[in-house]
């Protein structure tokens, strides 16, 4: 199964991996500012965009392992939101090909438990589930505005997160479903001691689904690892905060490891 690829600059390899429901394209502006010092690949993740389903992508695993089928051998990866739990996954199963690790927005356990209070309710979740039935562009879109919920440009960055979302065509219901419960069930913390590559944890302070105490969480978890927190911000800093992200980012990757 082949996956929609885009590729843009030269240098060392960086792909960018999305969120639930959305696809690659969103990460244009990002991608152009990051493309003057690398090599910068954008994915569709299986069965969003542009990119086939297949039910062997039913899990974390999954996708993970599929997805490095389409890496370039050694590749830093930057992974927004669900991206960023995909990316932990790669990072743990080929720890040698991953030199570097970019977390936006990113949690290693979406949903709350006893003792994990940093994450979305079961009952969010489940009615999020539901909704897919009846009407899924309607689902997503409002799990589209949970995602700006406090941002200082949360109007703009609403309007550019519908505007795209059918840029690169209608997801497939069964990645969707998927993917939510991948979201449930899936907890990563006690797989990121195992992350051995240098890491940068970007936060917003106003995120409501992957809040500040999330990001800690994470940065504490793997071992190479800084946080950085911008302020008015939520859960997509890449669009609402662009040029700030993109500079932390070449600062980052820049950097002597």
């Amino acid at each position: 199964m082949s996956l929609f690829r885009e590729t843009i600059g030269a240098g060392h390899d960086l792909a960018l991996l999305h969120g639930w429901a959305l696809h690659g394209g969103l990460f244009a502006g990002l991608a152009r500012e990051l493309g003057a010092e690398h090599r910068v690949h954008t994915f569709d993740l299986p069965g969003h965009g542009r990119s086939p389903w297949a039910k062997n992508c039913a899990d974390l695993e999954g996708i993970a392992r599929r997805l490095a089928q389409h890496l370039p051998k050694r590749c830093s990866l930057l992974g927004w939101s669900f991206g960023g739990m995909v990316a932990i996954r790669i990072a743990t199963l080929f720890p040698e090909r991953v030199p570097r690790l970019v977390l936006i927005a990113s949690t290693p356990c979406f949903s709350k438990r006893r003792d994990w209070p940093h994450g979305m309710d079961d009952s969010a979740l489940a009615t999020l589930a539901r909704g897919l039935e009846r009407d899924w562009q309607g689902t997503v879109r409002d799990f589209l505005s949970l995602q700006v919920r406090g941002d200082e440009h949360q109007l703009e960055t609403l309007r550019e997160l519908k505007r795209r979302l059918l840029e690169h065509g209608a997801p497939s219901t069964g990645a969707l479903a998927a993917g939510l419960e991948i979201l449930r069930s899936a907890d990563l913390r006690g797989e990121l001691s195992r992350v051995s590559a240098p890491t940068l944890v970007v936060g917003g302070a106003l995120d409501r689904l992957t809040p500040p105490a999330a990001a800690a969480a994470l940065a504490t978890g793997i071992p190479r690892a800084r946080q950085v927190e911008i302020p008015h911000a939520a859960h997509a800093p890449f669009l609402s905060h662009g040029a700030q992200v993109a500079a932390l980012v070449l600062d980052f990757l820049g950097a002597p490891q």
